[in-house]
C-alpha cells in the first residue's frame, strides 16, 4: 500500500516547485547574453541559437510537469501559492514570458508577442495581488528574504522584450509603467530584506542560493532603464556599478553552497541574475569601448555561462537518476 502511495505521488508531481522556472529565466538570460556578445564581438550565432532552444525546451518541460501537479495536486499548487516565501516565486513563470518572447521572435514574431501580452497582464495582476497581501495581512520579518523581490520588482522585465516585438509606439508607456514600479519598490524592498539579514538569525540553508537575486535590481534594472529610455546614461551607469558591487559581495558565497546545502533546483535561483549582470555588462561594454568594460564584460559572459551549463548538467543527471523529487525538496 505504501507503495501504491508513493507512485502515486510521484505521478502526481506534487513536490515540483514553481520556482524551476527560475531554469528558463537563466538559460533565456544566457541567450540573451551571447546575443549581444554576437554582436560586440562576433561569436557564433550557433550559441545564441542552441541556448535559446534549450530555454524553450526548459519551458514546454517544466509547465507540463507543473500541469500535472495542478490537475492532480491542486491543493499542493494552493498551499505553494499561499506560502509567504514560495508564493512570491510564482513570478518565475511569468518572468519567463516576459523572456521568452526574446528568443522566439526570430522564429514567429506572432507567438512572441502573444506570449509577451499575456505574461504583461499575469504579472501586473499577479503584482497587485501580492502587494494587496502584504499590505493587508501583518507580514513576519523572517519572511522577508530575496525571493520577496520577484512579485513586483519582477515588472522591470516588461520591457526587455519589446525592442524584438515590433509592437505599437503607444505601449512605450507599458514600459514605463514596468520601471517605475519596478524601481519604486526595489528601494523598499531591497533595504527590508538587507536589514532582516544584518538584524536577524540567518535565512535557512536552503534558501541561501536566493541571495544572489539581490543583484537583480540593479542589473534588470539598469537594462530596462537602457531599453526604455534609449540611452545608457549617469543613472544606467550607477545602476550597473551597484550590479558589480554586490556581486563582488554575493559571489564568494557561491562556494559555499556546496557545503550548507546539497544541490536542489533551488540553486536555478543564481542563474537569472548571473545573466542579467553580464548583459548590463555587455550593454556597457558596447557604449563605453574600453578594455576594462570589455574584460568585465568577458568575465562575466564567461562566469554567468560555467554556472548556467553546470546546473543545467546536474539537474539533467538527477533527472535522469530519478532524482527530481529529492531535488525538489
Amino acid at each position: 500500500m505504501r507503495d501504491i502511495t508513493k507512485l502515486a505521488a510521484e505521478q502526481h508531481l506534487e513536490y515540483l516547485p514553481i520556482s524551476l522556472f527560475g531554469s528558463v529565466m537563466g538559460l533565456t538570460g544566457l541567450s540573451v547574453t551571447w546575443h549581444l556578445a554576437q554582436a560586440r564581438y562576433g561569436t557564433p550565432e550557433w550559441i545564441t541559437e542552441a541556448i535559446g532552444a534549450l530555454a524553450v525546451i526548459a519551458f514546454v518541460a517544466v509547465s507540463l510537469g507543473y500541469a500535472v501537479k495542478l490537475v492532480t495536486a491542486p491543493e499542493a499548487v494552493q498551499a505553494e501559492f499561499n506560502h509567504p516565501i514560495a508564493g512570491n516565486l510564482f513570478g518565475t513563470f511569468l518572468i519567463s514570458l516576459f523572456l521568452l518572447p526574446i528568443v522566439v521572435a526570430p522564429v514567429s514574431l506572432l507567438l512572441a508577442q502573444m506570449i509577451w501580452s499575456i505574461g504583461t497582464l499575469g504579472m501586473l495582476i499577479f503584482a497587485w495581488i501580492i502587494t494587496s497581501r502584504w499590505m493587508s495581512d501583518r507580514q513576519q520579518i523572517a519572511h522577508a528574504t530575496p525571493a520577496w523581490i520577484v512579485p513586483v520588482v519582477g515588472l522591470l522585465d516588461v520591457s526587455l522584450a519589446v525592442p524584438s516585438l515590433n509592437l505599437p509606439p503607444t505601449l512605450h508607456g507599458v514600459m514605463v509603467f514596468g520601471l517605475a514600479v519596478g524601481l519604486f519598490f526595489a528601494v523598499p524592498l531591497f533595504t527590508l530584506i538587507f536589514s532582516r539579514l544584518v538584524f536577524e538569525p540567518p535565512i535557512p540553508d536552503a534558501l541561501q542560493p536566493t541571495l544572489m537575486i539581490l543583484v537583480a535590481p540593479f542589473a534588470v534594472g539598469a537594462s530596462s532603464y537602457v531599453v526604455t529610455t534609449g540611452q545608457f546614461d549617469l543613472f544606467a551607469q550607477s545602476l550597473y556599478m551597484m550590479t558589480l558591487f554586490m556581486l563582488a559581495v554575493l559571489v564568494g558565497r557561491l562556494r559555499y553552497l556546496s557545503v550548507c546545502c546539497p544541490f536542489r533546483v533551488s540553486w536555478w535561483a543564481v542563474s537569472f541574475p548571473l545573466a542579467a549582470s553580464a548583459i548590463v555588462a555587455l550593454r556597457y561594454a558596447t557604449v563605453e569601448r574600453s578594455f576594462f568594460a570589455d574584460a568585465i564584460a568577458w568575465l562575466l559572459l564567461a562566469f554567468a555561462s560555467v554556472i548556467i551549463l553546470g546546473l543545467l548538467i546536474r539537474t539533467l543527471v538527477g533527472v535522469a537518476r530519478g532524482e527530481l523529487r529529492t531535488l525538489s525538496s
